[in-house]
Parts: C-alpha cells; sequence; structure tokens
C-alpha cells in the first residue's frame, strides 16, 4: 500500500475524531490550535450533536432558556464558538447522541442512537469524510473511549475500522477515490503521571488543589496509556481554555480544571500526550510531533 505523503507545496491535514461537542477542546484542544496557527489544516469531526446531554454548569441550570429542547441548538452554537477560538474547520457526522446510561444492569442504548448504530453503518459517514478531507494523521480515543462512555468507545471503532476502510479500494468506491492515512494516534491527556506532576509541583508552591489530590487518591494507574508522543502546547493553554469555556453548558468555569495555573502547568509537564495506535511509515519513538516523519523529507516514503 502507497503511503500519499505530502508534496513539498503541500499544507499538511489531520482530523481529529470526538463523541460530543465539547470534546474537541477538552481533548487535545492545545495541540489542534498549535497546528492550525502553523499552517495545519486541521478539521474537527463531531460524531454527535450532544442532544442527551446534561447541564453541568451549575449558573445555567436553573435558567428558563436552556431545556432539553433548547440544548441542542445552544450546543452547536457552543461549537461554532469553540471552532472559531481554535481556528480549525469543523464537521458534524450527524448521529443522535447516546446518553450515558446509569442502573445495575445497565438501560439498552435508545434505538438509532450512535452507540447502538452497528459499526458498518457508523464507518460510512467517516470514510467518505476521510477520502475528502485527505488527512496524513487521525487523532481518535483509546478502546475504551478514554472513559467508558458508549459514545466515545464507539468513536473508537469507527475510526479504527475507517483508518482500513477509507485507505480499501474495494470498499464503498462510491464514498470516493481511496486515502491512506499515514499515522493514527490515541488521545492520553487524562493520565497519572501528567496529574502527579502537576499536584506535586503545586504543593511544592504551596498552593495544593484539594479537588486534584482527591482525584488522584481514586485514580487507577494501570489504565494509564504508554505515551510514545508529546505535543509542547505551553503557548496555547489560554486558548484550550477559551474554547472549553465556549461550551458553557458543559463546563464550571470556576471548576477546579481552571483553577490550575497556566504557569504550573507549563512548569509540570506542558505538554498533550498521545499514544501512536497505527503508523504506516517508519517512526523513530518517541517523538514531539503528531507528524514526525510526514515532513517534506520524507516525501516519497512507501509503507
Amino acid at each position: 500500500m502507497t503511503v500519499q505523503l505530502p508534496a513539498s507545496d503541500e499544507p499538511l491535514r489531520m482530523v481529529a475524531v470526538h463523541a460530543h461537542p465539547d470534546d474537541e477542546s477538552s481533548k487535545g484542544a492545545g495541540s489542534t490550535a498549535r497546528y492550525a496557527r502553523e499552517g495545519v489544516q486541521v478539521t474537527v469531526i463531531t460524531c454527535t450533536g450532544g442532544e442527551r446531554g446534561d447541564v453541568l454548569n451549575p449558573r445555567l441550570r436553573d435558567d428558563p432558556t436552556v431545556t432539553a429542547e433548547t440544548l441542542p441548538g445552544i450546543r452547536r452554537q457552543e461549537m461554532e464558538r469553540a471552532k472559531e477560538i481554535l481556528g480549525v474547520n469543523h464537521e458534524w457526522l450527524g448521529f443522535i447522541d447516546s446518553g450515558l446510561p446509569e442502573g445495575d444492569p445497565l438501560p439498552p442504548l435508545p434505538a438509532g442512537s450512535f452507540a447502538a448504530t452497528p459499526i458498518e453503518e457508523a464507518v460510512r459517514p467517516l470514510v467518505e469524510a476521510v477520502r475528502r478531507l485527505r488527512p496524513h494523521v487521525m487523532t481518535t480515543y483509546d478502546e475504551n473511549g478514554g472513559y467508558p462512555h458508549p459514545d466515545h468507545i464507539q468513536v473508537n471503532r469507527i475510526s479504527v475500522a475507517a483508518f482500513d476502510l477509507a485507505a480499501d479500494p474495494d470498499f464503498a468506491p462510491e464514498l470516493g477515490e481511496p486515502w491512506s492515512i499515514a499515522k493514527l494516534y490515541y488521545n492520553s491527556g487524562f493520565h497519572r503521571q501528567r496529574f502527579s506532576a502537576v499536584s506535586r509541583h503545586l504543593h511544592t508552591e504551596g498552593t495544593p488543589n484539594e479537588e486534584l489530590d482527591q482525584m488522584l487518591q481514586r485514580y487507577d494507574e494501570s489504565h494509564d496509556r504508554l505515551l510514545t508522543t508529546r505535543v509542547d502546547v505551553r503557548d496555547y493553554l489560554a486558548v484550550r481554555d477559551d474554547a472549553l469555556r465556549a461550551h458553557a453548558t458543559q463546563i464550571d468555569p470556576e471548576g477546579f480544571f481552571f483553577r490550575v495555573s497556566h504557569e504550573a502547568e507549563t512548569a509540570a509537564w506542558g505538554t498533550e500526550d498521545y499514544e501512536l495506535h497505527i503508523s504506516r511509515i517508519g517512526v523513530k519513538l518517541p517523538e514531539t510531533d503528531l507528524f514526525a516523519g510526514l515532513r517534506n523529507e520524507h516525501v516519497g516514503a512507501r509503507a
């Protein structure tokens, strides 16, 4: 299989696949903002509209204008604002939010929802998008979804499937010309190494964050992923936070996440982290760039 790498005068391209509006601003936002400002063509693909989400900002829970009926439209407006802040392109895949099932045993997924859609059907619009956008890099969630929301797990499934099927000339030729993505990454931003480093720094500075420390006590480090790639986002923390605040129904602007200073983050960690899941080109790990091996000096490489 020939990997279609960028020519010397061709921009790099990436696609970041997410489950709901706001996920793009909490997972990899610093990276997409950085790459977009460096001239990479970045497209965020949001699989659902977040229709079954809750209002998580305590200041809006009693707002009479925010109801189950108005929330889908509000979330689309929030996504539009976040897209502008990040400087990325954005597309909706068009599926319906599955909600987060609760109970023991868990109830069945809502009929017609994203996570209830068979993979062979759910993958098709993503294959079409990949063939049309022709990304060199795709980012997505790990097989556990980053956390076990059914829509996040479904994102992993269709992303991995699309990585293969978009390159297969025998699969659905009506969806466009085949395209081989060079590298597929899993987002690995929420892990104990990062949070422990930030917590230690805050204690050293005499400004501990109690909620962060409590979270670390509950955190099972066995769920941490292999960190193959760390992208420096120290100059983009404010952009990330502004994009996250744009999702006003979903974010408490005074929550503990925002009470960790950028100075502390920069000093303690300063990167967004990824696991290289599949590569069709030769790589040298660890990396500091999602496009390592894809810059102009490697044009003409084959898998």
